[in-house]
């Protein structure tokens, strides 16, 4: 497909359905139950809500005991332990804990207009 503003420029399509000729999949197609909240053990695995808040919590705190452990490194055999990997971990543990802060903030207000709304 030719542009006419961008001269001779073209569209790759990679996937089947970017041509049009295959069928369209409808986003309810898979869910078969009335309940449109009731989780399907078999699609995620068999883990819970729960089961990922943790695996999340215990990330962040994955990455806090990292910096850390590379601050202490850092101090005691400066020879060993680049500076720049430790202000890369310390970036990625300040986003992981301020992502984990927004969304523990956003389910606490969530859950209290849920229950206001009753």
């Amino acid at each position: 497909m030719k542009i006419a503003e961008f001269g001779s420029l073209q569209m790759v399509r990679t996937e089947p359905e970017h041509f049009g000729n295959s069928k369209i999949k409808s986003l309810t197609e898979e869910i078969k139950s009335d309940n449109i909240f009731e989780i399907n053990a078999s699609k995620s695995n068999g883990k819970s809500f729960q089961s990922y808040l943790l695996e999340a919590v215990n990330n962040v705190n994955s990455n806090q005991m990292n910096v850390s452990s590379l601050q202490k490194k850092l101090i005691t055999n400066p020879d060993e332990v680049d500076v720049h990997d430790v202000t890369i971990a310390m970036s990625k543990a300040r986003m992981s804990l301020n992502l984990a802060q927004t969304v523990i903030d956003r389910l606490v207000t969530d859950w209290n207009e849920i229950s206001t709304t009753r």
